[in-house]
């Protein structure tokens, strides 16, 4: 069992090298996001772990371009559906505010969030600033201010965190 287990991973180890690039160029021709495309090989060769009992080298290849081409589709699949879902969200929410006196109060709240956004340390100023007003992606603004993914999350999820604070209590 041991030695089955040991050739699998050596399998899996010699694939990682030599096929790395290749499925690496395969997913970024599909999905733009560097840090995606990163996460998404990565998943493919952790994939193989769950077949190390089938694995051959006559047939790895096959198996990490199916693996890589099922992680594209149910990445584009989430990815689209995400997309739909945020432009109805913004119909159903241009749709809801029609008043004067709800102008009034959307012109109040942003003068609130962009005071207490001044308040922000720069870097996460900057990434507040470029998801909320200017509607970048994370990754795109990973790529644009050259900082991890997760960097960009956290200051997002703090951000907006203390925003909903602010604006909770001044309501």
């Amino acid at each position: 069992m041991k030695s089955m287990e040991t050739k699998a991973y050596s399998i899996i180890e010699e694939a990682y090298k030599e096929y790395y690039p290749v499925i690496y160029r395969y997913v970024r021709c599909r999905i733009r996001c560097k840090y995606e495309v990163e996460d998404l090989v990565q998943d493919v060769f952790m994939r193989l772990l769950d077949y190390d009992n089938m694995l051959q080298k006559s047939t790895i290849q096959s198996f990490l371009f199916t693996i890589a081409r099922n992680l594209v589709i149910d990445y584009l699949r989430c990815y689209y559906k995400k997309q739909e879902m945020i432009l109805c969200a913004y119909e159903n929410f241009i749709e809801s505010t029609c008043g004067p006196e709800e102008e009034i109060i959307a012109k109040d709240l942003l003068i609130i969030e962009r005071l207490r956004l001044s308040a922000f340390p720069q870097q996460r100023r900057k990434i507040y600033s470029m998801s909320r007003f200017e509607e970048k992606t994370l990754c795109e603004i990973s790529e644009e201010l050259q900082l991890s993914k997760s960097t960009v999350e956290n200051h997002l999820f703090i951000g907006r965190k203390v925003m909903r604070n602010y604006i909770s209590m001044c309501i």
